[in-house]
């Protein structure tokens, strides 16, 4: 069995407003702690991917924030305490600072990673 917590996590991003943690914990799974500060849109940098969305499907808890979801059929906001999953083709937008913890399949979310990471720097 495999554990992490935000503070053993390796950062993945780290910006003014967008902070990534990944860790592999087995399965073929990850764990991303992420935090975006209130007015982060992550629409403008997954450009470049299929339908300008990101890809990887991704199930999850938002701890702290309000956070606007935007896919192809509309937008959902997503509370404080809502655990959710995020099929492909999604793009999030931080309405407040956010913290959330999501778990993902291991090679998609690196390739996504690999791809914010080129947009954002």
């Amino acid at each position: 069995m495999t554990a992490t917590a935000w503070v053993d996590t390796p950062v993945a991003i780290e910006g003014e407003s967008v902070d990534v943690r990944v860790q592999e914990i087995g399965g073929g799974m990850s764990a991303a702690f992420v935090r975006l500060a209130k007015g982060t849109d992550l629409a403008p940098a997954f450009k470049g991917l299929p339908d300008g969305r990101c890809p990887c499907p991704h199930w999850g808890y938002l701890f702290k924030g309000r956070l606007r979801m935007r896919t192809a059929s509309g937008e959902e906001v997503y509370q404080p305490r809502q655990a959710f999953y995020w099929p492909p083709g999604h793009a999030p937008e931080a309405l407040e600072d956010c913290e959330y913890l999501h778990f993902s399949p291991t090679t998609e979310c690196d390739a996504v990673i690999e791809h914010l990471k080129s947009q954002l720097a």
